[in-house]
């Protein structure tokens, strides 16, 4: 027998992993929210470009409709959301054992770092990518303020 010396270094360590096997495998026949029926929303990746003039905004959203997409722009605050199901055809006499692709739900908030020119934002949605265009909002320039 290996006995190895209990740390408070390793004891956070194994909490850790107990924390991530529980969190990969805990919900394989379960679902994601731990409750029966319930889904928890997915938190797309996303990829943040700036010009001089706007922000370009990339998030994955596989399988998700432009129709089940919402987004919103409070100021440098941006949210995007969307709930979506997957067609269920059955074919006649197949008997559904476990679905977990029945619904996708996406969640994800983010703040930028200028307020963004509601008016003109733009989203497009290709491949299970959603793209948005969000300019900036007119900024102060610096100017010189002439002396009388």
């Amino acid at each position: 027998m290996f006995l190895v010396p209990m740390t408070r270094e390793s004891r956070d360590l194994s909490r850790s992993f107990d924390r991530l096997f529980d969190d990969a495998f805990g919900g394989f026949f379960n679902s994601p929210a731990g409750h029966k029926g319930e889904l928890a929303a997915r938190s797309p990746a996303l990829d943040v470009a700036e010009s001089e003039r706007a922000y370009t905004v990339k998030l994955d959203m596989p399988g998700a409709k432009k129709e089940d997409i919402k987004v919103t722009v409070e100021g440098k605050r941006v949210t995007v959301q969307a709930e979506s199901e997957t067609n269920k055809e059955q074919k006649e006499g197949d008997r559904v054992i476990y679905r977990e692709r029945s619904v996708a739900s996406y969640a994800r908030s983010f703040t930028l770092p200028v307020d963004v020119d509601q008016a003109g934002a733009t989203a497009k949605l290709e491949h299970g990518v959603l793209t948005l265009e969000l300019p900036k909002r007119g900024t102060a320039t610096a100017t010189q303020v002439a002396i009388g």
